[in-house]
This record gives structure tokens, sequence and C-alpha cells, in this order.
């Protein structure tokens, strides 16, 4: 199980409580205005196990990146795992929705927190696995003919950039009806863009 996966704080472990009380804090106030006393207090640990498993603030922000990640590169893994790009990028598109309205901190932390402000060393997030496995499928799909040609980044934003500024634009608070019932139309425009 991953910790960011279950929203209780009794009986977990105490790491992935502190990982879910800084998601909470960093998205709703920011890194750099959530103090290691803040993650403490709202998960319910001492500070000293905030040390003892992450070393401080820093290192929570590296695990929680991790985490985020890891559920990110599972997701497109799993949406893209057949032949089919059309019906994988449907089926993440879909989830992607649902996750604005089931995860909406996950996905603010991995879509609108600058991360490179409080990671410098950290590459920027569209050049993290998940997404440089998109552009790859994009590629592949070009080639083959199942895509326009054009530069393998304009394509991939092209195709899955309007999900995600939709994400960006619910957990803003912009776009006022729940995202899984615009999935449809969402993927057909991209899929207008970007047809051979």
């Amino acid at each position: 199980m991953h910790c960011l996966e279950n929203d209780t704080t009794t009986g977990d472990p105490i790491d992935c409580r502190i990982l879910r009380a800084a998601l909470a804090l960093f998205v709703a106030r920011g890194f750099h205005n959530v103090s290691v006393h803040d993650i403490q207090r709202r998960a319910g640990v001492s500070v000293g196990s905030i040390y003892n498993h992450f070393g401080g603030k820093e290192g929570i922000a590296r695990a929680l990146y991790a985490q985020v990640l890891q559920q990110m590169e599972a997701l497109v893994a799993e949406a893209l795992a057949g032949s089919d790009l059309r019906a994988g990028h449907r089926v993440l598109v879909g989830r992607l929705f649902e996750w604005a309205e089931t995860r909406p901190a996950l996905m603010a932390y991995v879509f609108q927190a600058r991360h490179r402000e409080f990671l410098p060393d950290t590459p920027p997030i569209c050049s993290a696995a998940p997404f440089r496995r998109l552009r790859d499928r994009v590629v592949e799909a070009m080639a083959c003919g199942e895509l326009c040609r054009g530069d393998p980044w304009v394509v991939t934003s092209t195709l899955f950039g309007n999900a995600i500024r939709l994400v960006q634009l619910r957990l803003d608070g912009l776009v006022d009806a729940p995202l899984p019932a615009r999935t449809e139309e969402t993927v057909a425009l991209a899929w207008r863009a970007v047809a051979p």
C-alpha cells in the first residue's frame, strides 16, 4: 500500500501519517510556509519521529515526491499497457479526472507544486518517468502513423495537456462540474488535434 492511498490517521505507520500530513499542508500553504512543527501537529507524531524517518522537512518533500511519481508511473503504465494508444489515452484521462475528484491533494502536488523551488536538484516533473513514458509512446504512435508527425513534446502536450489543464482548473475551483463527466469530450478534442 502506498501511504497516500489511505486517508486515515489511526493505525497507519508513522511515516505514512507524516507524508499525508505534509501533503495536505504543502498543497494548502506551500512548502515554505509549513514548518516541521506544523507537520508534527497534523500527523499527531513527535518532532523526533519526523527527523528519525525523514531527516527534516526537505526529506519529507523528497519522499513525498518519490511516492507521488511512483503512483503516477503505475497509473501511466496501466493505462498505456495495450497497443491501442487511443484506448489508453481515454483510460488515462478518465483516471486523471477521477483522481482530481478523489485525490485532489495528490493531483495538486503533481501539477501545481513548484517542486524545483524546494527540491532544486530534482529534475522538472515533466522529465520524470511517467511523463517520459507518455512522450515515448507518442513517438511510437507517430512512427506507425497513429498520430500526426511533429515535435514529440508538442504532440504529447497537445494529446495530454488539455486534460492536465482541466485538472488544474478544477483544483483551482474554476471548473464547477466534476471532471469525469467531461472525459469523452476532452479525449475527442485532443484526438482531433493530433489525428494523422
